[in-house]
Order: structure tokens, then C-alpha cells, then sequence
């Protein structure tokens, strides 16, 4: 993503971090890390070798909105359930996965001109995230913000948008040539190493671990599926290759620290 935009991007999350403290919230912000697995037109589908294989790591800045609870002041804000339950999320993250073929069609014992392709494909899915969530807390927020050691599990539901550049090569050679890639791949240029944007849906479930007063712990199970099945470069025509007709999605495990801002 240029320089510009991510600029341009740390500069929102700092202006509405500024113009929503005039409304007496208070604020969280931290960072996470984790292991990703990316789900795309690499590989065969419903495969446990692809599923595991074609992985990768994640990162990201958070910033929460806490309704509950006055930094101001230091006091708590009006008690109502949504106050007491709900947090909403703020996010600039980064993923990066490694992509080859697994499966059936790509055993040691196949030596088709078609197998040694599919062996030879890689690919490299990076994607840059900005986005929110709004965090759902079964449990009381300020109980939770009280108590050293106590656990506070969570559901999220929100929208990123994503800047995505994807890497595509092959040992045999250069890419998009019928020596290098099957015809699957050829047909309607389904291969490109062209950036783009899309949007994407993600869900997470998770929980928090209460650290000290002013920090926590979290770790969160996320998936995300983009709108677009060129995140990663790849997309065979859905209509000829109805096996490849499902868009990119990935499945995060994240390990992140929180802390609460005076």
C-alpha cells in the first residue's frame, strides 16, 4: 500500500481518537500478533495438506472505544447494558501468506506436464487491513475492569476494507505461458500480480485475561472473507471451473496486549 494512504490512515485513527475523548469515553489501544491460514484457489479444495500448508502470520495496531468507563473524570458512565457490554474496535493490520498447490493433483508419483506445473506455482498473498469491530462482552465490562485475573470472553462483528498485492511466480519460468501454467490458469488471464482493494466481512470470538489495572491480555479465533477472489492473484473462471468459484477468506489466531489510556 503507498506510503500516502497509510499516512493518510494513522491520521484518522488519531483524529477520531481526539474527537470522540470530547464525548467522555475512554480509550484502549495495543497491538497483536499471529499465525494465519489463507484459503484461496491455491491448492485443492477441502484438503487437510492445503488447508494447513498455505499459511502465514498477521499483525496489527488496535484502538478501542470503552463506553463504560469516564478517563476524563475517572469515573464510570451511566450504567446501561450496552455501556457495560460492548467496546468498539478500530484496526490497521497486515497479513502475509505463503501459497503452493497441495493435494491429490500434485503427488510425487504424478509427472503430467500438469502436476509439475501446479509443483512448480507459488504464491504470495499480502494484505493491509483498516477497519471496525464492535465487540459484544457477555459478561460486565466494569466487573471485568475491576477484578486482577478475571477472564472476559468476547464475539465480534465488523468491516475492513483491504489493500492487497499479490506475488505469483513459477520455477519453471515466467509466469502466464503454457509452459509454465495449465491451461485452467491461462483461460481469461486467471493469474496476476496486479494490487487492488476489496471488501471483507470478519468474525471472531475470544477472550480477555486481566493483567494488572490498566492492561490485558486477549487472544481471539478470527475468519475473514474478502469480497474478491483476487486477493491472492488467482481466480480460474467460476463457470469453467465451478472448484474455484468461492472467494479468498483466511482464518486468524491472534495473541495481542492492551492497555487502558489515563
Amino acid at each position: 500500500m503507498p506510503k500516502k494512504i497509510l499516512l493518510a490512515l494513522l491520521f484518522a485513527f488519531g483524529a477520531q481518537s481526539v474527537s470522540f475523548a470530547q464525548f467522555g469515553f475512554s480509550h484502549e489501544v495495543g497491538a497483536f500478533v499471529g499465525p494465519t491460514l489463507f484459503y484461496s484457489d491455491y491448492g485443492q479444495s477441502d484438503n487437510t495438506e492445503t488447508n494447513l500448508t498455505n499459511n502465514g502470520f498477521g499483525i496489527g495496531l488496535v484502538h478501542y472505544m470503552n463506553f463504560s468507563y469516564r478517563a476524563e473524570c475517572n469515573c464510570y458512565t451511566p450504567e446501561t447494558y450496552f455501556n457495560d457490554h460492548f467496546k468498539l474496535r478500530s484496526e490497521i493490520s497486515y497479513t502475509r501468506a505463503k501459497l503452493n498447490h497441495a493435494g491429490e493433483w500434485v503427488k510425487p508419483e504424478r509427472q503430467s506436464i500438469t502436476a509439475k506445473q501446479l509443483r512448480a506455482m507459488q504464491g504470495l498473498a499480502s494484505v493491509t487491513d483498516i477497519g471496525m469491530q464492535l465487540e459484544y462482552f457477555p459478561w460486565s465490562i466494569r466487573q471485568f475492569t475491576a477484578t486482577d485475573g478475571a477472564w472476559g470472553p468476547f464475539v465480534a462483528l465488523g468491516a475492513h476494507y483491504n489493500f492487497f498485492s499479490p506475488e505469483n511466480t513459477s520455477s519453471l519460468g515466467e509466469i502466464n505461458t503454457s509452459l509454465t501454467y495449465p491451461e485452467k490458469y491461462l483461460y481469461k488471464d486467471a493469474v496476476t500480480n496486479a494490487s487492488g482493494s476489496t471488501w471483507s466481512v470478519v468474525a471472531s470470538a475470544g477472550t480477555r485475561y486481566k493483567l494488572t489495572e490498566l492492561s490485558d491480555l486477549f487472544v481471539e479465533l478470527r475468519w475473514q472473507y474478502y469480497f474478491s477472489n483476487w486477493v491472492e492473484g488467482v481466480s480460474p473462471d467460476p463457470i469453467r471451473y465451478p472448484e474455484n468459484k468461492a472467494n479468498d477468506w483466511n482464518l486468524w489466531l491472534n495473541f495481542g496486549y492492551i492497555y487502558y489510556l489515563d
